[in-house]
């Protein structure tokens, strides 16, 4: 069974919607994964925000979603960890640069264009290496830190609209991005279960 973690700034909007959404989508098409969220600024036991929460529920998701901080088992127990953001993504791989392999921003991983998926692979090993050289006491190397640069221009915004202290209809279309975007994440999970 596949394991999804999402991952958000204090995982009481964005992560929350996702997880309920994902676990409810994936059911009715019959595919099998647990799906967890997390925030990288979250206080635990949070309740998820009022806006969010009634998204859900008119979606008919009743799931008990508290926030959760984002942590390394929850990290080791993901298969694939998808975040909402780019900052959230490089903030993960900062903390959890072994999780480089695994983790993307939702819309990134659900893209379909090949060089910008390159450009990404090489940014975010780029990021995992001038972590470690920090890491090491070290500095990151002045070409690599250019590459980053170059290739940061050329990449598109994979983020999902942040609608915290919103409006409804802010929430409104922060789940529509949420939504086609797990359309799409699962149709690329069902393509891969038939390889």
């Amino acid at each position: 069974m596949l394991h999804i973690l999402f991952v958000c700034t204090g995982n009481t909007c964005r992560s929350p919607m996702a997880e309920g959404l994902l676990r409810k989508l994936a059911k009715e098409r019959g595919i099998e994964l647990e799906v967890r969220s997390a925030g990288v600024s979250a206080i635990s036991g949070t309740s998820i925000s009022r806006h969010a929460g009634a998204i859900l529920r008119e979606e008919g998701i009743n799931d008990q979603i508290i926030s959760s901080q984002l942590n390394a088992e929850m990290v080791s127990w993901a298969d694939l960890v998808l975040t909402l953001t780019g900052g959230h993504k490089r903030h993960l791989l900062q903390y959890f640069p072994s999780a480089v392999t695994k983790t993307y921003t939702l819309k990134e991983y659900v893209h379909d264009e090949e060089a910008v998926n390159s450009d990404i692979q090489e940014l975010d090993s780029l990021y995992a290496d001038a972590e470690l050289s920090i890491a090491l006491g070290g500095e990151p190397k002045a070409t690599d830190l250019q590459r980053i640069i170059e290739i940061r221009q050329r990449i598109p915004s994979f983020d999902i609209t942040d609608p915290y202290g919103g409006s409804r209809e802010d929430y409104e279309l922060a789940a529509a991005e949420i939504r086609t975007a797990l359309y799409n994440l699962l149709d690329k999970l069902e393509s891969l279960r038939r390889l």
